[in-house]
């Protein structure tokens, strides 16, 4: 009885034996060669270039770049990044003030003033992927040399809903735009059903900047509120100057040249004066717009940003604005 049981448990054993030695070949195999949706950025290239890397095709040429980058920097696009829950590593200190999602910024890096970033921070904060607006061959150049580059130069995308699809789709981040464009077009329709009720649809808008020595009237893709009021709400200029400032996007006027421009609706930025001062002011107390109360003025901070997610905010605060204009 004795021997017949040490047999048994001898055969067990040795199947047992070669159950693990089977396993094992198969883990040693799983390692050499893994299945590309398993595949890491911490792969070596030989296991990984084909899943983890994408082909881009920009005015640059085709640009190699990971297919979830985790290091971004960007010297513009900022929002929409933000918007699509990306949150890079560096970004311009410009940006960094944007009051419109300054929180969602703790612990990105100040890589120097806007358009003239420093590359010595880009290169410190080993970046896997920039994102630029840069246009000039020499900077883009220096900026690919830390990493695989992007450049989208400014005007290329034309509003919201352009910039999140193209960046949805470069970071693989399609339904996350798609989502956040669908509450961003909701929240704009009720915005402007709130004004259309409240303004003639034939009353004209012009966007100001009134700084220290000229005056500068602005189009629809230049910041200053051109986006809420002519993209979003869908509001025109007058139509004597309408050409000229969607062309230009910017014209430095004289103080003279203000009635020529000025709407029945004035939207104005300025960092020293108040809209009173504006009231008792004898050259713009003579145009329309300021005499019946239908100027607005802001400060820089919150007019000269014009990512999604700024001009979502704009546009709701002009229309509570401009609804009690009845």
């Amino acid at each position: 009885m004795k021997q017949n049981k040490w047999n048994f448990t001898g055969l067990g054993l040795a199947l047992l034996l070669l159950v693990l030695l089977l396993a094992a070949c198969g883990n040693n195999h799983s390692e050499v060669d893994p299945p590309a949706a398993a595949a890491t950025a911490d792969s070596s290239p030989d296991e990984s270039t084909a899943s983890t890397t994408k082909i881009v095709s920009t005015k640059k040429g085709d640009i190699e770049i990971p297919v979830k980058p985790m290091r971004i920097v960007t010297d513009d696009y900022l929002g929409s990044l933000i918007a699509l829950g990306v949150t890079p590593v560096g970004t311009p200190g410009l940006h960094l003030k944007n009051i419109y999602f300054a929180e969602a910024l703790k612990g990105v890096e100040d890589i120097g003033d806007y358009g003239n970033v420093s590359l010595e921070k880009i290169l410190a904060l080993q970046p896997d992927l920039i994102i630029t607006a840069e246009n000039d061959p020499a900077k883009y150049d220096n900026l690919s040399k830390a990493a695989p580059t992007i450049s989208v130069p400014y005007g290329e995308l034309k509003n919201a809903r352009e910039e999140l699809t193209y960046f949805g789709k470069l970071l693989g981040r399609e339904q996350e735009a798609e989502a956040w464009l669908t509450a961003f077009e909701e929240r704009l329709a009720k915005a402007k059903e709130q004004i259309d009720q409240a303004i003639p649809p034939e009353a004209t808008f012009t966007i100001f900047e009134d700084v220290e020595k000229a005056v500068y009237v602005y189009g629809d893709n230049f910041g200053r509120g051109g986006q809420p009021i002519y993209q979003a709400l869908g509001r025109k200029p007058p139509s004597s100057v309408a050409a000229e400032i969607m062309e230009k996007q910017y014209v430095e006027l004289s103080k003279e040249m203000l009635p020529q421009y000025a709407g029945d609706y004035i939207i104005l930025t300025s960092n020293s004066r108040t809209l009173e001062d504006y009231k008792k002011d004898p050259l713009w107390n003579t145009l329309d717009a300021v005499k019946n109360d239908r100027l607005y003025v802001w400060k820089e901070e919150r007019s000269w940003y014009y990512d999604p997610i700024a001009v979502l905010s704009q546009t709701e605060e002009l229309a509570a604005w401009l609804s009690q204009k009845q």
